[in-house]
């Protein structure tokens, strides 16, 4: 999850602690790749989510 720490910049993300040790000006392009990325990452949750509630259904 690489871009955890910038896209918690940007109001995304989880809460944790830590120094930021990133750059401080990402390019449009960068944030877009992140946000990206942190958009499949979340569907991929909700995948798992969906299955564990099947499996846990099906007992």
């Amino acid at each position: 999850m690489r871009y955890q720490s910038e896209v918690k910049g940007m109001g995304y993300g989880c809460c944790g602690t830590g120094s930021y040790g990133g750059r401080s000006f990402l390019t449009k392009e960068e944030r877009l790749a992140m946000l990206k990325e942190y958009k499949d990452d979340l569907e991929k949750e909700v995948k798992g989510i969906e299955e564990r509630i099947k499996e846990l259904s099906a007992k």
